[in-house]
């Protein structure tokens, strides 16, 4: 029986600790522009993929979407009103938002057939697939 001191464990149970996200000091999940991306969930069916993004308090028109070289982007530029006529401040900030999130697309989809709508703060974009990217029914084969 091999017996292993408290001592040694320590570096990895450290370790562990700090790779945890709690600790993550990156800034992956912000633009340029420190707001936070939007979170994107990414389904696929047989006919299609599906990307749902979180971007609520936006306008369809506030969103950007292209398609180049097999990288989709979906883009938002936001500045905050304009002011109005009559209209006195003691203060007021301005506020800017943007981002830009790239996917690559695979090889099985239809680029000329990608749809997108926006709804209840979603931005909802359907990417179909080619026809021959579907997966086909399994054939059942009689034995006689």
């Amino acid at each position: 029986m091999a017996l292993v001191k408290f001592s040694d464990q320590l570096p990895s149970l450290f370790d562990r600790l700090m790779n945890n996200d709690l600790f993550d000091w990156t800034f992956r999940n912000f633009s340029e522009t420190n707001t936070t991306l939007p979170s994107v969930n990414i389904k696929e069916t047989n006919d299609a993929y599906r990307l749902e993004m979180a971007a609520p308090g936006l306008k369809k028109e506030d969103f950007k979407i292209e398609v180049k070289d097999g990288v989709l982007s979906i883009s938002s530029e936001k500045v905050g009103e304009e002011l109005k006529e009559g209209e006195e401040f003691t203060h007021r900030e301005y506020s800017y938002q943007s981002f830009v999130r790239s996917f690559t697309l695979p090889d099985n989809v239809e680029e000329d057939k990608i749809e997108a709508k926006y709804e209840n703060g979603i931005l909802c974009v359907n990417i179909p697939k080619k026809e021959e990217a579907k997966a086909k029914p399994v054939k059942q084969i009689e034995i006689q």
